[in-house]
């Protein structure tokens, strides 16, 4: 059979953030101005709200609600045009984001709080869904605060389709949302893997190497390029293992597994702090949470998690 040589990476783990996402984004509606018209207010459409670029949730036990009926929602006249996000069970889902000054009053009703999307992520605090959606609204939202002037020159610029587009009100130049592609990668020699500490991370945690995709580089190279740079090490074999959206402010992490051809380490120290060789056993412990040292690892909605659990297994 044509596919026996390949190997499928499949569905992305359960615990995955941002990854799970069942929404229609319907992307032949976002220039249809009388279906946008007429499903704004209808009674199964809802919004996700932002203060700025932070959700708010409302309700007090997990999962909390990110969903609200527009017309309910107070001084939504003074946010941007709606973002449509498109089709969840057939209703039409959309974004606003509103100054953080307005909700004020607002947020006096104790059901309703601005909660950031990396805490929602790591504390479980909504459905798989739920962050998708957050996850696609925030990137839209943080785009379209960096793009308010054109960059080819200089004037103002307008949203067009619903919210996925940009074009200058002068010169008519279009901008699209950008998606910047990062490598997020794990070294593996034998049964060892190499993992590093950046300087920003929390004391005691190792992860993966990470860095942005270059122009004209591919994914393969970037994985090379990112660990011979900040380690020293040379790497031959790339495999995909999954990706992963990360709206911080707008990413695409894509998760790989590279195979080591040396050993000897040279960190960078400016990317990373330190970088070291770990058996799967020492792995298990840090997994775990019992490495003696009290070494930790990312938590299970990153994908530097899922590349550290599947090297064990």
């Amino acid at each position: 059979m044509i596919f026996e040589k390949y190997e499928f990476a499949g569905l992305p783990p359960e615990t995955l953030g941002f990854a799970h996402g069942s929404i229609d984004r319907a992307a032949h509606r976002r220039d249809d101005a009388n279906f946008l018209e007429d499903v704004l207010f209808l009674k199964n459409t809802k919004t996700v709200v932002f203060a700025g670029d932070i959700p708010v949730v409302s309700g007090q036990e997990a999962p909390l609600n990110i969903l609200f009926d527009l017309k309910n929602v107070p001084f939504a006249g003074r946010a941007a045009q709606p973002i449509f996000l498109g089709l969840e069970n057939g209703s039409a889902r959309f974004a606003i984001s509103l100054p953080f000054d307005v909700l004020n009053d607002w947020g006096s009703n104790a059901d309703f709080q601005t909660i950031n999307l990396r805490t929602l992520a790591v504390k479980s605090l909504i459905s798989k869904d739920a962050l998708n959606l957050l996850a696609t609204a925030q990137a839209l939202i943080n785009w379209h605060s960096k793009h308010r002037f054109c960059a080819n020159c200089g004037y103002k610029t307008q949203i067009k389709s619903a919210g996925w587009k940009r074009a200058c009100t002068a010169c008519e130049t279009e901008h699209f949302p950008r998606t910047d592609p990062v490598v997020i990668m794990m070294a593996v020699r034998g049964d060892m893997c190499l993992l590093g500490r950046s300087p920003r991370f929390p004391p005691k945690m190792y992860s993966c190497l990470a860095g942005f995709v270059e122009p004209g580089e591919s994914i393969e190279g970037a994985v090379r390029r990112e660990i011979i740079e900040e380690t020293g090490i040379v790497i031959g074999g790339v495999a995909y293992h999954h990706s992963q959206p990360w709206p911080f402010p707008m990413s695409m992490m894509i998760g790989c597994t590279g195979e080591a051809l040396t050993e000897e380490i040279t960190v960078d120290g400016v990317e990373i702090e330190d970088a070291q060789w770990f058996s799967k056993a020492e792995l298990s412990h840090i997994m775990a949470g019992t490495h003696p040292e009290g070494l930790t690892a990312p938590t299970k909605m990153s994908i530097a998690h899922h590349l550290m659990k599947d090297f064990l297994s």
